[in-house]
């Protein structure tokens, strides 16, 4: 069982990562001009459409959370309509928190939007997908040891991940090494 799940869990992981890699290589040959750098903004709405999609088709297909019990039509459109805040309000949470790390406040506003539902999309979505709009179960799974299922150790992970490698992509922009000063010190030996 356990091997089963590692398979199933280490093909899911894998097909994002390639959708994330497709995402990079596919748009250019149905948008002229498309480059990641170039339409920064396009690969950003592509990206997260991507991934999102490929997310929920996983949690669908390879369920790795069954729910014991039934539900009726109600209670599963009341669950969609509270995932569909929980991610919107995480949008807005991580908008405001890339403001105050530094990100420009009116200037780029639609690029650190799109930059925090790409880690929404990575984060949020996920646990959604797996954990629903659960507070009980997401404060137990982020707590120390609180993962029981190897998908619970693997969002974990990821979420992890993902905020630690936006933090650190981030932390390099305020060196400003075009300024004279910075290049004479490191070259001047």
């Amino acid at each position: 069982m356990r091997d089963a799940e590692i398979r199933r869990l280490w093909a899911a992981n894998l097909l994002c990562a390639a959708s994330v890699v497709l995402t990079a290589v596919v748009p250019a040959f149905f948008l002229d001009g498309f480059t990641v750098l170039g339409t920064h903004l396009t690969w950003l709405c592509v990206c997260s459409v991507c991934v999102g999609t490929l997310n929920v088709i996983l949690c669908l297909v390879l369920k790795p959370s069954l729910s014991p019990k039934r539900s009726s039509l109600g209670n599963k459109i009341s669950r969609f309509l509270k995932c569909c805040i929980y991610f919107f309000m995480s949008c807005i949470l991580f908008h405001a928190i890339i403001v105050l790390y530094g990100a420009p406040l009116i200037e780029s506003v639609t690029e650190t939007f799109l930059f925090a539902v790409l880690l929404s999309t990575f984060t949020t979505l996920q646990c959604l997908c797996m954990l629903g709009p659960n507070i009980q179960a997401w404060i137990r799974v982020f707590s120390k040891n609180g993962a029981t299922s190897i998908w619970e150790n693997s969002l974990q992970i990821t979420t992890i991940c993902s905020i630690l490698g936006a933090w650190f992509g981030a932390f390099p922009i305020p060196l400003d090494w075009d300024r004279p000063w910075q290049f004479l010190v490191l070259f001047s030996d």
